[in-house]
């Protein structure tokens, strides 16, 4: 169902508030730039420190500034069950095309207790669900078998996003799953060997600065241009590093800002600018791959 490059959008804030302006210009500039589809209040959006409001309002401005042009696949995902299933009602109120659900972070739930809980979002929201995968985060690895079970019990998860960095564990998804489940990365380091044992794209961080590298990459890949994937998959991996210097999405935020893309830089508490040697590590970063 999604396939591509799609970016998980970082969110431009002014005075405290969410910058509708720049985000619809930014979004603009993504589609301009050929991304092929587009991730709202997921962890790069600071969708942690953003109120339902802000998030509802972030999901639709997205989703009316792409005009269906690409996919949206909203953030909505929680640890708390009833409150996934207001914002995945927020996202399908909006338009989405999609939902991005974090499997639930700190209550560590067993197995069961994670069917449960997807079987519960889509038994009160029917859309497409993407589950999001991100052990270094939630402290919960959702395994392949277990992914089974749910995919099994909820016909509306048609995916996941996966950001272990397993490539073992992603090859084992697709056994489990089929290959015509949605298996993206979440991990732009190694967007490429997932693509190899059967994903379909990514929701990537880089693709926020490098939107049109990393889909023409996906784009390679699918016509089996290897050499030319390779070869953009090794332009971008130094980026990668740099995106990762500090917590995401400081830097990526930070390389917005000094690109001119967004006309303010500001995070929300706990978030911080990165510190001033990063600073200079990501200045030599951006002259030296021409992107300033």
């Amino acid at each position: 169902m999604f396939s591509g490059a799609f970016t998980a959008l970082s969110t431009p804030f002014k005075n405290g508030a969410v910058d509708e302006a720049n985000y619809r210009d930014f979004i603009e500039w993504q589609i301009e730039k050929g991304i092929n589809g587009l991730v709202p209040c997921g962890t790069t959006g600071e969708a942690a420190t953003l109120s339902h409001e802000e998030q509802g309002e972030v999901i639709r401005i997205c989703v009316e500034q792409s005009k269906g042009r690409v996919p949206v696949i909203a953030g909505a995902g929680s640890n708390s069950t009833k409150e996934a299933i207001e914002l995945t009602k927020m996202a399908k109120d909006a338009g989405a095309d999609g939902a991005l659900l974090i499997t639930p972070y700190y209550n560590k739930p067993t197995p069961a207790g994670l069917v449960e809980h997807f079987k519960a979002i889509a038994a009160e929201v029917s859309m497409p669900i993407i589950i999001y995968n991100v052990p270094g985060r939630t402290a919960l690895n959702l395994l392949p078998e277990t992914l089974k079970r749910i995919k099994d019990a909820v016909p509306e998860v048609v995916g996941i996003k996966e950001a272990t960095g397993n490539l073992k564990q992603c090859a084992e998804v697709i056994e489990e799953c089929g290959k015509d489940f949605d298996m993206m990365s979440g991990d732009d380091f190694t967007v490429l060997p997932l693509l190899a044992v059967g994903g379909c794209g990514v929701i990537s961080v880089i693709s926020n600065i490098m939107p049109g590298e990393m889909a023409d990459m996906c784009s390679a890949f699918e016509k089996r241009d290897m050499e030319t994937a390779l070869d953009l998959s090794l332009k971008m991996a130094p980026v990668n590093r740099a995106m990762f210097f500090e917590t995401n999405p400081m830097p990526v935020k930070t390389c917005l800002y000094k690109m001119g893309i967004f006309k303010n830089l500001e995070f929300r508490l706990p978030m911080l600018p990165v510190t001033p040697e990063t600073d200079v590590k990501l200045d030599a970063m951006l002259k030296e791959h021409g992107l300033v």
